[in-house]
């Protein structure tokens, strides 16, 4: 009897948790890629300044690379922010925060297990874990790819019952 009313209880704490996943990664993209958008903006407006940190730190390409992390960080941004194309876009902004960590704060990059504080207070940090998350977990319920997702899987669907006829 007991052990029936925990794992009734156990099964209800986790549909609760699962029900808040995609609040959770709406939560995530918006707040987090928003301010990645507003950065990449901020880049764009000064192009000459970010090419020059970016050629003081001994990245190739400074213009073209420079050109590229701003445009990533404000389009990119704003897409992760609807949920289009999160996955992919979260791949190239974790691998851009990455690189960020190793060119600019190799330093915070290599004292990720000795001194983990260093590591997240390092201004790459909440993009680069935010990126993570969704990388792995995908972009929930609420975003763009789940519609694009439900449509296509519609569209398959119909496509197959008409076939069958």
């Amino acid at each position: 009897m007991a052990s029936n009313f925990i794992q009734r209880a156990a099964a209800l704490f986790v549909a609760g948790a699962n029900f808040l996943q995609s609040p959770l990664l709406l939560g995530i993209r918006v707040y987090f890629f928003w301010q990645l958008h507003l950065a990449g903006q901020g880049k764009l407006g000064n192009m000459e300044k970010v090419t020059q940190f970016f050629t003081s730190l001994g990245i190739p390409f400074p213009v073209f690379n420079a050109w590229f992390v701003a445009s990533l960080e404000c389009w990119g941004g704003l897409l992760l922010v609807a949920g289009l194309f999160s996955r992919p876009l979260a791949l190239m902004v974790f691998i851009s925060m990455t690189v960020a960590y190793v060119t600019a704060d190799m330093e915070a990059f290599s004292s990720f297990l000795s001194d983990s504080d260093k590591f997240v207070k390092a201004d790459p940090f909440v993009y680069w874990f935010a990126s993570l998350i969704i990388l792995v977990f995908g972009p929930g319920l609420f975003s763009l790819d789940a519609i694009a997702k439900y449509v296509f899987r519609r569209r398959g669907a119909i496509g197959n019952s008409q076939n069958l006829k």
